[in-house]
């Protein structure tokens, strides 16, 4: 087989057929032939989570409360090694037992508290310890309710089952049981997070089986089961791909949910202990100087709400970038 080279004409040359030869061998060279070009297909090289990055980085909101988060997450860890803040040891400030110092005194950025502890400090310390919960209890919640969940999807004995049990645990309100699970359990880490974890692991199953219903009867899962493929291979090839962006919507909401527990279960004096430092804490022990001196009570309050709701919408927009309906070409 030979290809004919033939070097292009400029667009004002005009075509002279009598200064090419024909038979000048220079002009013709061997093409080797290739079976497998007719099975190339022309289209661009697809990677999913290339695109999913791309269309996240692509919404300017999003990379903003990305770059708020993680500004606000790393400072809450890095800050207290730092400063080596301990609230529990009091400065005392010019030996008073009632002395305020107000934002953006020297050397104390947010100001200090009546026993003169800085509240910059404290802040950040505080930040440090409800994330730790909140990131903690979303991981156990969201492993076990998704283990659970794609379970309880496919089996139907299960399901006669576990449809009892959320027909209780749905209807009892989720703060009382943990305030009295806090309570009778005492106020760690430990303790708060087992807390959160039992009394929201059975909605995360619930949402997830709902999801794994809706996709099991799907012509290649039932392809799948008449082969013969274990159930755990059809999950986690078949079906958890697909609740992916999902299982990152149900962590997106869970994060900032267990922030606000933390908060309200310490504003009410049943979260964490009096050994260690959170934002509920913080406003609890502030609520008091509402008026008289706002800003020890204001600064968590906001701080914790910049946190959970940059979390919140990167979740979101995370879940948006990783749907694969989104990613058509």
């Amino acid at each position: 087989m030979f290809k004919k080279k033939i070097e292009p004409l400029k667009a004002s040359e005009p075509l002279k057929e009598a200064e090419i030869d024909m038979n000048d061998p220079s002009l013709f060279g061997f093409q080797r032939a290739d079976d497998s070009a007719s099975e190339h297909i022309a289209a661009p090289k697809y990677s999913y989570w290339g695109s999913v990055f791309r269309r996240f980085f692509s919404n300017k909101i999003a990379v903003l409360m990305l770059l708020i988060s993680l500004t606000m997450v790393l400072f809450a860890f890095i800050q207290p090694m730092i400063s080596h803040y301990d609230h529990m040891v009091a400065p005392n400030i010019n030996n008073s037992s009632m002395h305020f110092l107000k934002p953006f005194t020297k050397g104390f950025i947010f100001g200090t508290d009546n026993r003169g502890n800085s509240l910059f400090d404290s802040l950040w310390s505080g930040t440090k310890n409800s994330l730790i919960v909140a990131l903690s209890a979303t991981f156990f919640t969201e492993f076990v309710g998704i283990v659970v969940g794609m379970f309880w999807g496919f089996s139907k004995r299960m399901d006669a089952i576990m449809i009892e049990v959320y027909n209780v645990l749905s209807n009892i309100p989720t703060t009382l049981i943990a305030m009295i699970l806090v309570y009778a359990l005492g106020g760690g880490f430990k303790q708060l997070i087992f807390a959160l974890c039992v009394t929201t692991w059975i909605g995360t199953a619930y949402f997830i089986r709902v999801q794994v219903m809706i996709i099991r009867d799907r012509e290649y899962n039932l392809a799948s089961q008449c082969l013969g493929t274990p159930l755990w291979k059809i999950i986690l090839n078949n079906i958890l791909p697909y609740l992916i962006s999902i299982i990152i919507t149900s962590v997106s909401r869970d994060v900032p949910a267990f922030i606000s527990y933390e908060v309200a279960l310490s504003y009410m004096g049943v979260g964490l202990s009096e050994r260690y430092a959170s934002l509920g804490k913080l406003i609890q022990q502030y609520s008091p100087y509402m008026l008289t001196e706002p800003y020890l009570f204001w600064i968590p309050v906001f701080a914790s709400a910049v946190i959970s709701v940059s979390l919140y919408l990167v979740g979101q927009a995370l879940a948006d970038a990783s749907d694969p309906r989104t990613h058509m070409i």
